[in-house]
């Protein structure tokens, strides 16, 4: 009977001990989770980005080809950026480089962007600081 007595409750000491083992394994765990975290933050911002430069790419493509070789015309070089370039959000500056694309090489100097095609163009559209773009051919 006297063996009962001792048994009724937790002690303190073990209460401690516990406590201690919970806050030793919680700190490892939480430091695990958080590349995960800084990992969806910058996923988010590339996502934003993508879907930034790929809209603008859609409103271009949805353009009428002789307004967009205007522009392209009007730049005077495929390293200048067009009129349609703009500012989408205080991070993000879309660039717009549009010239005529020089696909048989009939210049025979092996430069796709002289002596262009008149129906077929080079439409890249790029942040600012050059670190994404998206781009294609389009024809008449």
């Amino acid at each position: 009977m006297t063996s009962l007595r001792y048994q009724r409750g937790v002690t303190y000491i073990e209460v401690m001990v516990a406590t201690v083992l919970i806050a030793l394994t919680l700190v490892p765990a939480l430091d695990a989770l958080s590349p995960g975290m800084q990992g969806s933050a910058l996923h988010r911002q590339h996502a934003e980005v993508h879907y930034a430069l790929s809209g603008k790419m859609e409103m271009l493509l949805a353009e009428p080809f002789d307004n967009l070789d205007a522009a392209a015309i009007t730049a005077g070089s495929w390293t200048t950026p067009t009129s349609y370039s703009d500012v989408f959000s205080p991070e993000i500056t879309r660039n717009v480089y549009i010239w005529r694309y020089d696909v048989d090489d009939a210049d025979l100097d092996g430069d796709v962007m002289t002596g262009g095609e008149d129906d077929l163009l080079w439409v890249r559209v790029a942040l600012a600081d050059d670190s994404q773009s998206l781009q294609t051919l389009l024809a008449r």
